[in-house]
């Protein structure tokens, strides 16, 4: 019986390829299992003011009132970047040429460094004019984009200028079943440019990639493959029900010629 051969080969077929399409799910999957590893962290950078960027400035001194000129309550900021309603402005906006500018202190350049290192800055220049000044500073337009076959797309506000692109996925709800995690691209636009980076999320040697911390305004794609199509393609769903049926058809006649 030729045929019955063709059609246990073809349910055969079937089911082999069902069960490897798991082997595109796990992430990590070259990281052994009962192993532990571990690695220095080599490729974190830390997060660099940019022009437009909105920067939080908080100053505290032992003349509370005084200092003050500088703040911002910060417990309402949120995605759109909500003050107090006694102060109407969200931020210091760096401007096209990089700078800030400050009560007391003018115009102050901010473009190129980090968010520690403006503080020391800006803590030095306050000694003139208060004793013991503590200031904090945050990025509060740190934001990512996370879109396709994720749970919930959207735009992400970051609080941590530490945040990776795992972190990122898991705030939107993680990868969908159909995503293919092997060929996650992420957009990041640095010094005019626009770079587009494929990621593989199935290995451990994303942990290495320079891509791996996010920078502000990153967008992260997650294409989805083809099985996601198909639940909205009827002339795909069809013929995967006519096989389905041939593959019945094809059981039980190799029961009847047994």
């Amino acid at each position: 019986m030729p045929k019955l051969s063709i059609n246990y080969s073809f349910i055969l077929l079937l089911m082999l390829t069902s069960c490897g399409s798991y082997k595109t799910i796990p992430y990590f999957q070259d990281l052994a299992q009962k192993d532990s590893i571990t690695q220095n962290v080599l490729n974190y950078s830390p997060l660099a003011i940019r022009a437009n960027d909105i920067l939080a400035i908080n100053v505290i001194s032992r003349n509370p009132e005084s200092s003050s000129i500088f703040n911002y309550n910060l417990s309402n900021v949120k995605g759109n970047f909500t003050v107090a309603p006694d102060n109407p402005l969200i931020g210091y906006p760096v401007d096209e040429n990089g700078n800030i500018h400050l009560p007391l202190i003018g115009t102050l350049p901010a473009a190129g460094l980090t968010t520690l290192q403006l503080r020391d800055k800006l803590n030095t220049l306050l000694l003139t004019y208060y004793k013991d000044p503590v200031v904090n500073i945050r990025i509060v337009n740190f934001n990512v984009s996370v879109l396709g076959d994720v749970l919930r797309p959207d735009v992400y506000t970051l609080q941590n200028e530490h945040t990776t692109i795992t972190q990122a996925i898991s705030m939107a709800g993680d990868l969908n079943i159909t995503a293919k995690r092997t060929n996650v691209l992420i957009i990041r636009t640095e010094n005019g440019k626009r770079k587009f980076v494929r990621l593989d999320l199935t290995s451990k040697n994303i942990f290495n990639s320079p891509y791996y911390y996010l920078k502000n305004n990153d967008e992260i794609y997650v294409q989805p493959d083809r099985t996601k199509y198909a639940t909205v393609d009827r002339g795909y769903r069809t013929a995967t029900l006519v096989l389905s049926g041939l593959s019945i058809i094809a059981i039980v006649l190799s029961n009847l010629y047994r």
